[in-house]
């Protein structure tokens, strides 16, 4: 069960940063790696297209530096998901850490 829920959390993280930029891959596994994840390209990867499948991210091929690179947005879904899940995790967090003050 719990590598499922870091596997949803890695979702969302992914989700918040492309609604706020586009992201690369390796980008991407760098700041989760910060976050203590343990994630692999072929972990990444295939997460990062089924989000696209999903409807939740677009992405857009740059060649401009001589290496191709790809680059990941939230789409409108992927915003309107990533907003709906902020409020449910805003939700629990008041009533695992709040509900005692």
């Amino acid at each position: 069960m719990i590598k499922n829920i870091f596997y949803g959390f890695m979702r969302v993280h992914i989700l918040y940063h492309a609604t706020k930029q586009q992201i690369c891959g390796i980008e991407i596994m760098e700041e989760l790696q910060r976050h203590g994840y343990k994630v692999s390209p072929g972990t990444l990867y295939p997460l990062l297209h089924q989000m696209e499948k999903d409807g939740l991210l677009v992405s857009k091929e740059d060649t401009s530096s001589g290496r191709k690179k790809i680059y990941y947005k939230a789409t409108k879904k992927g915003n309107n998901e990533f907003h709906e899940i902020k409020i449910k995790i805003v939700e629990l967090y008041k009533e695992i850490f709040e509900e005692n003050l």
